[in-house]
């Protein structure tokens, strides 16, 4: 079967349909990684994005659910070059497989090169994912955030048993922010992101982990004054959309790239080092470098290629944020030590609750 990406900008290409007929409108991104499809579709900050693959062969090491970073595709559509179907390990499921049982169709035998082009001339947009049967969906506004601000006092969740207690503000995280929690020997409370302050309190945290999440930041702004107060009373550490939560919570400003950063090779450098590491990312708004003349923080990172600010140190609070991934999955694991280096400060402040 034949289907085609149509791009609001006019460009149309064909391709091959993997799955059932469908019709979905979603805006469009590319990944530039040569591995970590699985955990790119199934990262929550992918929601309802249409994802083209640069490399040009995906799939050909099949789907395991221990590399999930939650546990449904979170992607709206899927677009390859070439589509690996097996054979495979015999764990392994392929990746037309995982699609179709969650319902994501698969576009393959594309012009990926040129789509990704047309990307970074014309900047993300929206498009048209269309089975060849189906006639051409009526371009409609979509939705690019997922948050609604109302307060939640439900039941939280506290995996772990660790001396050091983390609350992880849930804006949909990975999984694998979690798991290096849980490594580090955390026990984690999971705090949903409208959680009432009274809630939170009443578990005693050691620290605050932002964590990432889809869209944009702005839909968070009534809550805003919410977070700036517990980050002024627990020691913090935001990532991705965390980063540029905390940010605006203490008066910088956001705005969105021309086509965002996504892959698991962006070179960043410390600005108190002068190092230079790879970073895995995956984001369309970044935090205005001019702005946080208005906030008390400093940047910390910067992005190599484009000078965009990648991480963010609190001038006197215990509050350091980054807008990459320091956990991967996919990518290198260069920034693991941020991690330790939080937990260290969250257990600082373990210590001075236990002689108070």
């Amino acid at each position: 079967m034949s289907g085609v990406i149509t791009l609001s900008n006019g460009k149309t290409f064909k391709g091959q349909w993997h799955g059932k007929a469908s019709a979905i409108q979603g805006e469009i991104v590319f990944f530039t990684g040569m591995t970590g499809y699985e955990e790119v579709l199934t990262d929550p900050s992918y929601k309802g994005q249409i994802v083209v693959f640069s490399y040009p062969l995906i799939g050909q090491y099949g789907i395991e659910s221990l590399y999930a970073q939650s546990d449904l595709i979170q992607a709206a559509g899927i677009i390859v070059a070439n589509l690996y179907e097996g054979p495979l390990c015999k764990d392994a499921i392929s990746l037309a497989e995982f699609a179709d049982t969650h319902h994501i169709p698969i576009l393959s035998g594309v012009d990926t090169r040129s789509i990704i082009q047309s990307i970074r001339d014309s900047g993300t947009m929206q498009s048209q994912l269309l089975h060849n049967t189906l006639s051409e969906l009526a371009w409609e506004s979509v939705q690019t955030h997922f948050f609604l601000a109302t307060q939640s006092d439900q039941e939280l969740q506290t995996i772990g048993t660790g001396m050091t207690h983390i609350g992880l503000i849930d804006f949909h995280y990975k999984s694998s922010i979690l798991k290096q929690l849980l490594l580090l020997d955390c026990k984690v409370t999971i705090i949903p992101y409208a959680t009432s302050t009274e809630q939170l309190d009443r578990f005693e945290l050691d620290g605050l982990l932002f964590s990432n999440g889809p869209g944009d930041p702005a839909a968070l702004q009534s809550l805003f004054p919410i977070y700036r107060d517990w980050a002024e009373r627990y020691p913090s550490f935001g990532i991705c959309l965390g980063h540029q939560v905390l940010a605006s919570a203490f008066g910088a400003k956001t705005a969105k790239l021309a086509y965002g950063h996504r892959g698991a090779n962006h070179p960043v450098m410390n600005m108190q080092t002068k190092r230079v590491s790879m970073s895995s990312q995956n984001h369309s708004y970044v935090v205005e470098n001019d702005s946080l003349t208005q906030t008390p923080f400093s940047a910390l990172y910067k992005n190599v290629n484009d000078d965009s600010i990648e991480g963010l140190i609190h001038d006197t609070l215990p509050i350091t944020t980054v807008q990459f991934h320091p956990e991967a999955a996919p990518g290198p694991t260069d920034h693991l030590e941020l991690f330790q280096h939080f937990l260290n400060v969250a257990k600082q402040q373990e210590g001075v609750k236990v002689h108070a």
